[in-house]
């Protein structure tokens, strides 16, 4: 985004402050609205320097990532339960019928 302006700035196109905050707060995606929304309602966007707009944003980012990588470590610790399955024979008899089916095979 700050590459952009500093290019139309020497293109003599320059932009507000406020202006380049409500483009920013524009641009976010739906995920980002309740972030958007309490920046808007909290702060006077008239007067919020873009820095602090950024430093907010990334806050909120890492905060987020933190959040989904927790999340991430709880399900990994669930642990998985297998059992195992043994075979008894209780007679010969079930052993001969077993033969006879596996030469039916």
């Amino acid at each position: 985004f700050t590459n952009i302006i500093n290019a139309l700035q020497a293109l003599d196109k320059t932009y507000s402050n406020s202006e380049m905050v409500r483009k920013i707060l524009r641009c976010l995606p739906r995920t980002w609205m309740p972030k958007v929304t309490a920046i808007e309602e909290a702060k006077n966007l008239n007067i919020l320097a873009l820095e602090d707009l950024l430093g907010s944003l990334m806050t909120h980012e890492l905060s987020m990532q933190k959040k989904d990588d927790d999340e991430e470590k709880e399900k990994k610790k669930k642990k998985i339960i297998a059992l195992k399955s043994s075979q008894t024979e209780d007679s010969e008899d079930d052993d001969d019928d077993d033969d006879d089916e596996l030469a039916f095979i």
